[in-house]
């Protein structure tokens, strides 16, 4: 299995495997910028690109609203840009941007000249983006020179500024830096950026971007991806939310990972659809975008969704009509919440579980049309015997195998962790061959370090159900707990705003069951509720909390989910 550079191309994928993928009919030929020259062509007048309205709050900018020809036009101007201050193809570039209008166009310029992208959440500081450029050795930075009070092209530029151009957006850009702005004029007559581009060769194989993921071995990694592997989930994406030509679709995840990468900007592009953009997550402003925009397509995480329905006062104050489906995953969902959406505002809510690395299961209405099913289940893609009517379950292979043998799990009840091999599946960490030697099987499949079961009922089980990760696994006694089934049940606690369940250390049973909550405005939460509640649902009594943490806000990463090892440390420190 290929993990390097291939014929002076970054290209981590041998032929025989592009050959092998081809000719299954998986992968082709187009790339982000063939798709946004296709929606340029058929729709260059419909609305394609939005920010979100307080933009000025967040960055300097008039907040943009871009038609697909205003989007081609800016994408050349700023593409014309980066080849004059020297960025060619192959040459890596770190991008750290918030959800605004000129992120969406970076990835479409530096796709005109080949560049690959590597972006990085707005929460990384100093110390991560230098761990970054260490590994990268990028040629530029491209980022920003106000995010909300802060100047990253000054603060942040200078682990980058010695041996790479820093690119700016925004009135103050540093000395030094190259100053960014947009222009959807008339395309700027550059004949050298023209005869440059018409000279390269780029193809649907080539790396696009490095992503940044912990993956299955603890430290962050990067994660190239080509065009074919993101088009790959994307169209998973599209086919679980069934996507409509030329709908408006919102995207609150920061464009840095597979949620919004794979779930919007290159389905944005295979519909035309208008792309509204949106970030740092604000209720009030997310809720107004659905109803402004006439949303028909977004994700949020379980708890905001779960927080919802639990105050519905906040839901009915908005007109959110025109939503037809919302996307949602990270942990699991609840039936009360699914099936909460469903019956009473007629949104159905897809169970979407997805990687850097290109893990792809998703449970929408037309595999799993059951509230209860789609809420816990995922289709078993890629096995045999199972038909699909989302495209990717024909096209990657799954399979369980188990925690101590790895033997191939067959059986209902059996846990295993679940391995994947196919379109969507990456080659391997960036220069990681220790790592990549660890989560890669003999036969090609990646190990995931997600642990399901079979289930579903009948002769042939056609589900999995998501038990949690292996390192995250509570072991009590000898038995394995998942602590996303206790979070599953709690969420619905009515007293309950969010929950994390972890383990603690415990000299007797290995470990215990911690509980960290943070309740609702106004309540207070004694453990015997928590525990009395999963009693009345019929949680098994070794599965019940033994210490209970209120906190006022959980610890989250750039995606909005819950970072389990940092809720671990609040309960170490509290017995400290």
């Amino acid at each position: 299995m290929g993990r390097g550079i291939i014929g002076g191309i970054m290209r981590t994928t041998p032929n025989e495997r592009i050959e092998d993928l081809t000719r299954r009919g998986w992968w082709g030929e187009q790339t982000l910028d063939t798709l946004l020259q296709a929606a340029v062509e058929a729709n260059p007048h419909h609305l394609a690109l939005v920010d979100q309205f307080n933009r000025s709050e967040m960055c300097d900018g008039p907040a943009q609203r871009l038609t697909f020809a205003e989007l081609g036009r800016a994408a050349e101007n700023l593409a014309a840009t980066f080849f004059d201050n020297g960025l060619r193809q192959e040459d890596i570039v770190v991008v750290q941007l918030p959800n605004i209008a000129e992120l969406a166009l970076i990835y479409l310029a530096l796709g005109k000249l080949g560049v690959i992208i590597s972006p990085v959440p707005v929460q990384y500081g100093p110390f991560e983006l230098q761990k970054a450029k260490q590994l990268l050795e990028p040629k530029a930075l491209i980022t920003l020179a106000n995010f909300k009070g802060k100047n990253f092209a000054a603060e942040h530029g200078a682990a980058f500024a010695e041996d790479c151009t820093v690119f700016s957006f925004g009135d103050d850009a540093p000395q030094g830096a190259v100053p960014l702005a947009l222009s959807t004029e008339t395309s700027v007559d550059n004949a050298g950026y023209a005869a440059y581009v018409s000279d390269i060769e780029t193809s649907a194989n080539d790396i696009f971007t490095i992503c940044w993921t912990s993956g299955t071995t603890g430290q962050p990694k990067g994660v190239p991806r080509s065009h074919n592997m993101w088009l790959s989930s994307s169209r998973g994406a599209n086919d679980v939310a069934e996507l409509q030509d030329l709908e408006p679709v919102l995207n609150p995840f920061p464009m840095v990972n597979m949620a919004a990468i794979g779930g919007f900007l290159y389905c944005w592009l295979m519909r035309s659809n208008t792309l509204v953009l949106h970030q740092p997550f604000d209720m009030q402003v997310f809720l107004k975008q659905i109803q402004d925009e006439k949303i028909a397509y977004t994700i949020a995480p379980p708890a905001v969704l779960t927080m919802l329905l639990k105050q519905r006062e906040i839901l009915d104050s908005v007109d959110i009509s025109s939503l037809r489906c919302i996307g949602s995953g990270s942990a699991p969902l609840s039936e009360f919440m699914v099936a909460g959406f469903g019956a009473d505002y007629g949104i159905e809510i897809l169970n979407i579980f997805g990687s850097n690395e290109g893990i792809c299961l998703a449970s929408g209405p037309g595999d799993l049309p059951e509230y209860a099913e789609r809420a816990q289940f995922f289709p078993r893609f890629g096995v045999d015997g199972f038909e699909w009517s989302n495209r990717a379950g024909n096209r990657i292979r799954t399979r369980l195998a188990d925690l101590g043998t790895r033997d191939v799990v067959t059986e209902p009840g059996q846990q295993g962790e679940l391995e994947i091999w196919g379109s969507t599946v990456f080659d391997g960490y960036y220069k990681s061959p220790e790592a990549n030697a660890e989560v890669f099987t003999e036969d090609g499949y990646f190990r995931t370090g997600d642990v399901f079961e079979i289930t579903g009922g009948g002769d042939a089980p056609k589900f999995y159900k998501f038990v949690g990760r292996c390192k995250d696994i509570i072991v009590r006694g000898g038995v394995n707990i998942s602590p996303d089934e206790i979070d599953s049940e709690l969420a619905a606690h009515p007293k309950v705003a969010e929950v994390c369940v972890v383990g603690i250390d415990d000299e007797i049973m290995g470990e215990r069951i911690g509980a960290a909550v943070v309740p609702k405005p106004g309540e207070t939460v004694a453990l015997e509720e928590l525990t009395g509640f999963l009693k009345e649902q019929g949680l098994a009594v070794f599965k019940l909390p033994e210490k209970l943490l209120c906190v006022d806000e959980l610890p989250h990463n750039a995606t909005g989910k819950v970072v389990r090892r940092e809720v671990k440390d609040l309960f170490d420190a509290d017995s400290a």
